[in-house]
């Protein structure tokens, strides 16, 4: 599909991005995407807009309709001798529109970025029953290295 942008999301943009979190076994569970959306949408978008060290991206196709998505934070840290990092995180590709390379183009512009930002190395987040994403990250030479914890609080 040759007839795609990827560019910075708007503030318009948020209720589609929240769709497309929300169409999977995992985000129907978490995200809220019946309108009008819940503040806390609004707010974190805003401080992300803020945020110099983030990037929240979106994938359009040529009628301007929203079919992907991803966040990018830039962190600086002491290990690999003060190498500059991205995370890649929430990529979402709109199920109607898969199998097109979209994914490749948006994880090959995400790489683009950390390296415009100096970054030395790129990390994503991809739960682990999604078996095939992480097939799919692992075809464009990311490897599994860590296993991730978190913890929610409130």
């Amino acid at each position: 599909m040759d007839d795609i942008t990827i560019r910075r999301a708007l503030r318009d943009d948020v209720p589609a991005i929240v769709r497309l979190l929300a169409d999977d076994p995992l985000g129907r569970n978490r995200e809220e995407p019946d309108e009008p959306l819940s503040d806390s949408y609004w707010e974190a978008f805003d401080k992300l807009r803020r945020d110099p060290n983030a990037v929240l991206a979106v994938v359009q196709d040529s009628s301007k309709t929203i079919i992907g998505c991803l966040q990018l934070n830039f962190m600086i840290g002491l290990s690999h001798q003060g190498a500059g990092r991205m995370l890649i995180e929430d990529v979402r590709v709109d199920k109607r529109y898969r199998n097109r390379h979209i994914g490749h183009r948006l994880l090959d512009w995400a790489v683009d970025q950390a390296k415009q930002k100096d970054c030395q190395v790129v990390e994503l987040f991809v739960h682990q029953s999604r078996t095939d994403a992480r097939r799919f990250y692992e075809s464009l030479g990311f490897e599994a290295n860590h296993t991730g914890m978190r913890l929610l609080l409130g």
